[in-house]
């Protein structure tokens, strides 16, 4: 059988979140290139971590987007609270 999922199922969650969860890896990456030079590693460009972050956000957004789903179904009562 399958399940009747109300609300936005997670790959629509996922199509929504990811130019933010994308932008996230980005700032991310290029925060951790500026941190690495403090043991000799080359800085990263913004633009370079842009293009870096395009498919590393995929699986980041992914799991943000279950995340939400799971917080959505705990706010409707479908789920017992998580601990």
């Amino acid at each position: 059988m399958t399940r009747i999922e109300t609300g936005w199922p997670v790959r629509k969650l996922a199509i929504v979140l990811y130019p933010f969860t994308a932008a996230a890896v980005a700032i991310n990456l290029f925060m951790l290139s500026l941190m690495g030079q403090a043991i000799g590693l080359p800085a990263l460009s913004p633009i370079v971590s842009i293009w870096i972050s395009l498919p590393l956000g995929i699986p980041a957004t992914w799991l943000a987007a279950k995340w939400v789903r799971r917080l959505m179904d705990e706010a409707d009562g479908k789920l017992p609270p998580a601990d």
